[in-house]
């Protein structure tokens, strides 16, 4: 059974701890109950609510498809940046990108870069049903998103919010150390097995994980990697990795009731597996939408080259299959941000024969200079397809709505590209 221990907060003379900081005095510590294997029965509503979640997941995973190569990266970075500013560190799409083409830049864009990587790579090793999930997996998980941190769970108490350094002042306190291993391992049994509706185990190892807080820092990109995990595993997705974690960055209040109620005594599982379903249908929406935007705009850009070709006379104007500069074209989703040598070496081609697919392509109105502080030129960027990945995070930064009328509090400013408008964008209609 869950319940509570109670510990003693002494920190003694610290002098980075303001005065009511070092108070001592008594808190409550909250242990989880184990989850076993098993899925718990759920009420009427709430198993309706994962069914119709699991659906849409299907749906979802069926529409786009195809395209799965590509929009993974594309919504993984989405769901990178919803962390980075729930984190407090604002990066855009654009720049992330260009840090990520460049291997150089700010540092914040580059850890956002590593942990897209990250995601990617322990999803993929996870989802693997052959083998077990054990506690030194989640382990490695952590590692890799978190690498400067000592390895390992912690052996120490943490807490999550709260106005103070101070468990005394938190909002929420996760288990002491010593319970951490014991339930790790218990979630990693969780984790493994793939019975059931996969939407109710990934809300179920989701809040679990966020409720151990096993580790001092990176719980929560490395809860939200769970969610992957246990999607991708359970088969409920083949395709493509839809980012749930996104809508809830979005809703925090939404988020913080639905931990808060399956933290309850008695646990209130129902309303946190019906908050997470919606969470889940909303994301799906949002990948479903950005897919046909990517493939609206593909379209759109072959026919601007074309128009353009055309108006200057060069011929043929459909360039042949394999011109570098469709080539370009068809990668722009996942290579929005181009070098002169990048392009060369991914397409096996001249620097000269790149830097004339770019310059064509910048004349069209396709590709955008992007140049440093000295008015050098470093890359070309595809403006309007990185702009689609932010609107998708503003309209993830409300609940996955249209941002016309309501405008985030935090997330990527408005992109400036009118054109974008004459698309379907995930928000800002």
């Amino acid at each position: 059974m869950a319940n509570f221990v109670e510990r003693l907060w002494a920190p003694g003379e610290h002098g980075q701890l303001s005065r009511r900081d070092r108070a001592p005095g008594r808190y409550l510590a909250y242990v989880p109950d184990e989850l076993g294997v098993a899925l718990p029965r759920l009420g009427d509503e709430a198993r309706a609510a994962a069914e119709d979640a699991l659906a849409v997941l299907a749906r979802a995973d069926e529409r786009i498809g195809q395209r799965s190569a590509y929009l993974n990266h594309l919504l993984i970075r989405s769901e990178s940046i919803s962390s980075s500013w729930i984190e407090g560190n604002r990066v855009t799409p654009k720049r992330l990108a260009i840090a990520e083409a460049l291997e150089h830049g700010p540092r914040v864009a580059l850890d956002v870069i590593d942990n897209v990587r990250a995601t990617e790579d322990a999803v993929a090793a996870l989802a693997d049903r052959t083998r077990s999930i054990t506690t030194v997996d989640i382990e490695d998980l952590q590692h890799v998103i978190e690498p400067s941190l000592e390895r390992g769970l912690r052996t120490e108490q943490n807490w999550v919010g709260g106005t103070g350094w101070s468990p005394l002042r938190a909002e929420f306190v996760p288990p002491p150390e010593s319970e951490v291993p014991r339930l790790v391992a218990d979630l990693a049994a969780f984790l493994t097995e793939t019975s059931g509706n996969a939407v109710v185990r990934a809300a179920i190892a989701h809040a679990q994980f966020e409720t151990i807080h096993p580790f001092i820092d990176g719980n929560g990109r490395t809860g939200r990697a769970l969610i992957h995990t246990v999607l991708r595993r359970a088969d409920a997705l083949r395709n493509v990795l839809i980012p749930i974690s996104t809508v809830f960055a979005g809703d925090t209040d939404t988020y913080i009731a639905g931990l808060t109620a399956f933290r309850a005594d008695p646990p209130r599982l129902d309303e946190w597996v019906i908050s997470f379903a919606r969470a889940t249908e909303l994301a799906a929406g949002n990948a479903v939408r950005l897919a046909e935007d990517v493939a609206a705009l593909e379209q759109q850009t072959l026919d601007d080259l074309i128009a353009y070709r055309r108006a200057h006379e060069l011929t043929p104007a459909v360039p042949r299959r394999d011109a570098v500069v469709l080539r370009i074209l068809a990668a722009l989703a996942t290579e929005p941000v181009l070098t002169i040598d990048g392009v060369a070496r991914n397409h096996n081609v001249s620097t000269t024969a790149a830097h004339r697919a770019l310059k064509e392509l910048e004349d069209a109105g396709i590709l955008g200079r992007t140049k440093d502080q000295r008015g050098r030129l470093v890359c070309w960027a595809a403006d309007r397809q990185l702009a689609l990945v932010a609107l998708t995070e503003r309209s993830n930064r409300v609940g996955a709505g249209d941002t016309a009328k309501r405008v985030p509090s935090a997330g990527p400013p408005r992109p400036e590209s009118a054109r974008v408008g004459s698309l379907r964008p995930a928000g800002d209609h």
